[in-house]
């Protein structure tokens, strides 16, 4: 039987910045019809060679592998939903890019059999998970890479509250799903000798996530990146050369207690649609890899000159309107495109814009909502020393040492400076308020690839 729940730490996270921006979805879930097509992108899995076992034209069904990882080959990538295999997508050299299936009216799954992960083992749920396709959904740090099954993580954590801009919000999405998400905890339990937590915002006592058994219940203050599971790991278990976390986010859980529970992969999601872009912003519930071509219409899009982001606006990956959901993201966003020119911009008192200093008088409405677009407002320049990084770094890393220790490749000096630590989401904000406009989130990728490389 599960445990009950115990109390953990209380953490102030006081380095940070909230953006705030227009276009949040409301708490409505919208009626829509099941997308046509539906892709699953190897690409979105970082570290991952994959190999094809399905063909153009065949039938699979929700749960129905679609290709595996070469490196492991236990580690299998399944079909969201039923249908037909309507296209092999394919880049350059061969690269494989997606596997767009056309998607019945009607899913149809793989049978499962059900089972309580309180009669089983570790092993024998990692077993499981790994059959049905889930087991990507477990990502590891070091490296933000799909967990290896073949080592014990020290911890587990989820981070069930998102603090980036206009993000979900997971109290809403998660009603009414208690005993899957209860389901989903006692199975992860079996899979470390450590602690399970689970991170809320501060003052959420009353939570959704509170009455979980068998997990430590942290409250996390702050502004953003508060709700980054890293920047909690940080605080909480940090991570060392040789030491593995696992971090799994809250909807992924009730996709493992719907296995056990229901016998089968549902992997559908809620996702909110976001952003100043749309006229009725608002929620929608998917699957993985989701067209989103009929989202957009639904919500709105009224901005025909407008980027569509697969995530939030600071760590999201832009697609085109007739694009896909990236695999880990439950967030679409909409904002105008930038690409105009500003003529002597920064010499107007900047009312409507938005700034992290005193440049513009916007600082005298600290609440207000802002309507952001994508333009730079300049171009890269040479790496200089501000301090604009440490004031919404909330960790104890020095993080311009660490992206200068990247760009000259200096493994042993990567690790002293806590590599090992963070993933792309981490620089986001340091990339945000960065006056030389390094691309912060794609060093940080390269230094992990580099080690990970090395030691491997």
């Amino acid at each position: 039987m599960p445990t009950l729940s115990c109390m953990g730490k209380n953490i102030k996270i006081r380095k940070g910045l909230n953006i705030k921006l227009l276009g949040e979805a409301q708490k409505v879930v919208a009626t829509s019809s099941a997308p046509e097509t539906v892709a699953i992108k190897p690409p979105n899995f970082l570290g991952v060679i994959p190999k094809l076992l399905v063909k153009e034209k065949d039938e699979v069904l929700a749960g129905t592998p679609l290709f595996l990882d070469k490196n492991n080959e236990s580690i299998l990538f399944c079909s969201p939903v039923s249908g037909e295999v309507a296209e092999i997508v394919r880049g350059d050299k061969r690269v494989l890019l997606a596997i767009v299936i056309l998607a019945d009216r009607e899913t149809r799954y793989e049978p499962f059999e059900l089972k309580d992960p309180n009669d089983l083992s570790g092993e024998e749920i990692k077993t499981v998970l790994l059959q049905a396709g889930i087991w990507p959904a477990i990502r590891q740090r070091p490296y933000g890479i799909i967990a290896n099954p073949a080592h014990a993580p020290k911890s587990i954590f989820i981070s069930a509250f998102d603090s980036h801009p206009l993000a979900p919000d997971y109290e809403f999405i998660m009603e009414g799903q208690q005993i899957n998400f209860q389901t989903g905890i006692d199975a992860l339990r079996k899979l470390t000798a450590g602690k399970l937590h689970i991170n809320l915002a501060a003052g959420n006592t009353g939570s959704f996530f509170a009455g979980t058994k068998g997990a430590e219940i942290n409250y996390i203050s702050g502004p953003h990146p508060a709700g980054n599971v890293g920047v909690q790991i940080h605080h909480l278990d940090p991570v060392g050369k040789g030491e593995t976390v696992w971090c799994i986010n809250p909807q992924d859980v009730l996709t493992i207690g719907r296995l056990f529970n229901e016998g089968r992969y549902n992997a559908s999601k809620m996702i909110a649609v976001t952003g100043s872009a749309f006229r009725d912003p608002k929620y929608f519930t998917v699957v993985p890899g989701a067209s989103v071509k009929h989202l957009l219409e639904e919500a709105s899009l009224q901005n025909e000159h407008a980027r569509v982001i697969s995530g939030n606006v600071l760590t999201g990956s832009q697609i085109p309107n007739d694009g896909y959901l990236d695999f880990y993201d439950a967030q679409i966003t909409a904002i105008p495109e930038g690409d105009h020119y500003e003529f002597m911009g920064w010499l107007a008192p900047g009312f409507q814009k938005f700034s992290n200093s005193r440049t513009f008088f916007s600082w005298l409405t600290p609440n207000k909502k802002h309507q952001l677009d994508t333009n730079l407002h300049g171009e890269e320049r040479p790496f200089v020393m501000t301090g604009q990084y440490e004031s919404v770094f909330p960790m104890d890393i020095y993080p311009v040492h660490l992206l200068k220790s990247i760009l000259v490749e200096d493994i042993e000096l990567m690790e002293k400076l806590g590599i090992y630590e963070v993933v792309e989401e981490d620089f986001a904000l340091c990339e945000f308020v960065c006056t030389s406009k390094i691309e912060s989130q794609q060093l940080i990728r390269k230094g992990l690839d580099i080690v990970r490389r090395e030691l491997s």
